[in-house]
């Protein structure tokens, strides 16, 4: 118990789901006073401990009980049954503005929100310039937040938050919401919050954040814990079954003007089978078959790569590759042959589109429309995205003379 800085045992919190509320006394009346409700479990039996010092993460789909058991966490609701313990100072950045006033300036906010955190107002006045400096919210710092992005919102949250010098940090998916910059911002006070041994919990679908941040994770669904674990392992296995059906993957979408449409798309190994895994350094193709209604001249077919986390891996098109029929009128294939796939292990989604030789005009955009893992291949490399294929050599010692 000493080395953990939050326990939570057997913890579940359920709501009320109404169905038709009272909206008058007549109707209250008619009813007996009561309202038609059920009970919805958005936590069952939850135990798990956070280790002293250590950035826990806490994983699961939409809807599974993350943020309500963050929210447990906080105090901010109180559980139907079990228990939760913390030791030490607790701050925590839930939600797009909580604990800001809209009507209030920027450094009101922060004076307002930094007492509800715990800080003096000479604790405030000591820390304001860093708290603002760390959001770059300078220029806009006596406006309203209400007039604010709701990246300069998270920002503002985020910094008041982490200078309330917390034990235990508990951020939830908002940050999503910062751009390149503050993430990287975020990452580094991550780092510097460890090394001071303190402890952060975060929830995320980031799930590559996750695994390189964290040093355990939880599994929640359907409001259900599945397991605590390893991030390498435990992610891995989550995406697997949260994403089965790697064909047409859920989630994608389609737009288009329509005179020309994607019928299919298909990843490919070198036999000519459809495939959702496939090695690093494998042989693979791309195949997009099409249905033109109408004469269409010059198209361009287009290829697009991601992580699951949206990372913009690799994009081709017909015309930068200097492969552009001069017109299609029926149906019929293209393939996008890879003579080595060169990515490193993780689950990727393909977009395929087709558009006008400008590349202006969209016929048909299919947006996550196949998803396929990579497994370790050859060459085998230690991480990152793709696969440079070089080599070591030339280990040349020298002695001091």
């Amino acid at each position: 118990m000493t080395d953990s800085a939050i326990v939570v045992d057997d913890v579940s919190k359920r709501f009320r789901l109404y169905h038709q509320r009272n909206q008058s006394i007549k109707a209250a009346l008619m009813r007996g006073g009561r309202a038609s409700y059920e009970e919805f479990w958005a936590l069952r039996d939850v135990s798990f401990e956070v280790p002293v010092g250590s950035m826990f993460g806490i994983m699961g789909t939409n809807g599974s009980g993350k943020s309500t058991l963050l929210k447990c966490i906080a105090k901010i609701l109180r559980p139907d049954a079990g228990r939760i313990s913390s030791t030490g100072k607790l701050s925590a950045l839930l939600e797009l503005g909580s604990g800001f006033h809209p009507e209030l300036s920027g450094r009101e906010n922060v004076y307002l929100n930094g007492s509800i955190l715990g800080l003096s107002k000479r604790q405030l006045d000591a820390r304001f310039d860093e708290i603002v400096e760390f959001a770059g919210v300078e220029q806009f710092i006596d406006q309203p937040v209400k007039n604010y992005s709701s990246g300069m919102y998270v920002r503002l949250g985020f910094s008041v938050a982490i200078n309330v010098d917390p034990d235990i940090l508990l951020v939830d998916e908002v940050l999503a919401v910062g751009d390149a910059a503050f993430q990287d911002k975020c990452m580094e006070k991550f780092a510097e919050f460890r090394r001071a041994g303190k402890t952060v919990v975060v929830v995320s679908h980031a799930m590559g954040t996750m695994r390189t941040l964290c040093d355990r994770v939880a599994w929640l669904e359907r409001g259900n814990l599945v397991e605590v674990g390893r991030p390498d392992e435990l992610i891995d296995r989550y995406i697997d079954e949260g994403h089965s059906s790697r064909v047409d993957a859920e989630g994608g979408s389609q737009w288009g003007s329509g005179e020309a449409v994607l019928s299919s798309v298909a990843f490919i190994d070198a036999t000519g089978q459809p495939i959702t895994k496939v090695r690093t350094g494998d042989e693979a193709t791309i195949r997009l078959t099409y249905d033109a209604h109408e004469r269409i001249d010059k198209p361009v077919f287009g290829l697009a790569i991601e992580t699951l986390e949206g990372v913009y891996v690799w994009a081709s098109n017909t015309r930068d590759a200097d492969y552009v029929p001069d017109c299609i009128e029926s149906n019929g294939t293209v393939e996008f042959h890879i003579p080595r796939l060169m990515l490193l292990p993780g689950t990727f989604d393909i977009s395929a589109s087709i558009v006008d030789y400008s590349t202006t005009h969209v016929y048909d955009f299919r947006r996550h429309c196949y998803r396929f893992d990579v497994d370790h291949g050859t060459p085998r490399e230690s991480g990152g995205l793709v696969s440079l294929g070089g080599e070591w050599q030339n280990l040349r010692s020298t002695e001091n003379t």
